[in-house]
């Protein structure tokens, strides 16, 4: 609890991972709505379509909090540093 409190250990990858399966989640609810519903039922343009959400989405969303894991290794990385030089 000590390395929470004084931010020794940080708590927003875990959070992050969470957030992830979230937006993965809701790309795939999101584009099956897509393809499934709307007006004109179901076509061959809105599946490829609705694919090509499902599959731009979940690599968007892996790439994004991949981006704001790198921050927190960056940190992690320097703090390793500075305590080696110390």
């Amino acid at each position: 609890m000590k390395n929470v409190l004084f931010f020794d250990n940080m708590l927003t990858p875990k959070i992050i991972t969470l957030i992830y399966w979230l937006l993965l989640l809701g790309v795939i609810f999101g584009s099956l709505q897509y393809i499934f519903g709307g007006w004109g039922g179901f076509t061959i343009g809105k599946f490829f379509m609705g694919l090509l959400y499902m599959v731009g989405g979940a690599i968007a969303a892996r790439v994004w909090c991949e981006l704001l894991i790198v921050l927190f290794k960056m940190n992690e990385a320097l703090q390793a540093l500075r305590n080696k030089s110390s």
